[in-house]
């Protein structure tokens, strides 16, 4: 404020001088801010500078003819910044439409996510069961927005058809005479239940296609079954899937990903018990298999069953009694149970 002062008052002592002196004054003022310009590439202004010059350009017409250190548009920057300063501090006191609630801006989101078919109608439909009083308009405006075609997900699509849904797969088994067996599986999606499955060192169409026909006897016959392109499903296994009434969903060659359960559960055989045993021939094999289903659809929880197991496994309270284990597998793994004392 003090530059202000002196400047204005030098302005007045300058419009007493006679029209020479005060000519020779101006370029004598020029010719030092010339010199300052050149020392100086970026001077630094003051908030009362810029007052000054945002003051001077609404007066004087010809203000930017005396513009040496800084350019015209940043003057006229200057004044419009200090435009919305101004109004921003007379509205502030204004109320405008009151702000939505953040838990109904996230609650339209989440039901738009977990519902990809409905529409803004169908939420704030939704929304008002709820008790919450909110206008259809404002549902539209908070909806994520979609670049697609509503569509389900593949994982509501899978959940909708697990009941008709099975997978079957081979994995090798090595043995301690170097020999390779086959064991053949069948996996029912539903509870991640292994319905069937059995062992052989020399698989071929006519035997997986009797595995089959062993795992589904009457009309138990589930509607797709899953499978991927290998040569041991020759004709004679199309053939009696034909017969069982069973359509085969192929997966895509060198795609592991496609069968997802099968190859999930083969890895959880190899982890939680092959990789830890050595197998002597096919009637042992078997008998650790049978062993390991046994705990598998008994006993071991999944995350995919909400923490259950295939089976349904009841759970207990403290009342029952005091935690017992079980060992099964040959100790390899244990049912954890209360027993009262």
């Amino acid at each position: 404020m003090l530059h202000l002062l002196y400047v204005l008052l030098a302005t007045a002592r300058s419009s007493l001088k006679p029209q020479r002196d005060l000519a020779l004054e101006n370029l004598a003022l020029r010719q030092q801010l010339a010199i300052v310009q050149r020392k100086t590439k970026r001077p630094k202004l003051t908030k009362a500078d810029r007052a000054f010059w945002v003051a001077l350009c609404r007066l004087w017409p010809e203000w930017h003819n005396a513009l040496l250190i800084v350019k015209p548009q940043t003057v006229i920057g200057w004044h419009r910044k200090g435009f919305k300063l101004y109004w921003t501090w007379k509205s502030r006191n204004r109320t405008g439409r009151p702000p939505m609630d953040a838990e109904v801006r996230t609650l339209i989101r989440r039901i738009a996510r977990e519902n990809p078919t409905w529409g803004a109608p169908r939420i704030h439909g939704e929304l008002l069961m709820l008790g919450f009083e909110v206008a259809e308009a404002t549902v539209s405006r908070y909806m994520p927005v979609r670049r697609k075609p509503p569509s389900q997900t593949w994982r509501s699509f899978l959940q909708n058809h697990t009941q008709d849904l099975v997978s079957i797969d081979f994995f090798v088994v090595p043995t301690a005479t170097f020999r390779v067996l086959y064991v053949f599986l069948v996996l029912e999606h539903e509870r991640r239940r292994i319905v069937h499955f059995n062992v052989t060192d020399a698989p071929s169409a006519q035997w997986t296609g009797q595995q089959l026909v062993n795992a589904f006897p009457d009309d138990s016959a589930p509607k797709y079954i899953i499978r991927d392109r290998d040569k041991i499903y020759g004709a004679k296994f199309v053939r009696r899937l034909r017969a069982m009434g069973i359509e085969q969903v192929l997966t895509a060659p060198r795609s592991p990903w496609q069968n997802p359960y099968c190859e999930r559960v083969i890895g959880t055989i190899r982890r939680d018990c092959l990789d830890h045993v050595i197998v002597v021939g096919e009637q042992h094999l078997r008998r650790i298999l049978r062993q390991y289903l046994e705990y598998y659809h008994g006993s071991r929880t999944h995350l995919a069953l909400d923490k259950d197991a295939p089976d349904f496994r009841k759970r207990e309270s403290p009342d029952e009694g005091k935690v017992v284990a079980l060992p099964m597998v040959g100790g390899l793994h244990h049912h954890y149970t209360r027993r009262a004392a």
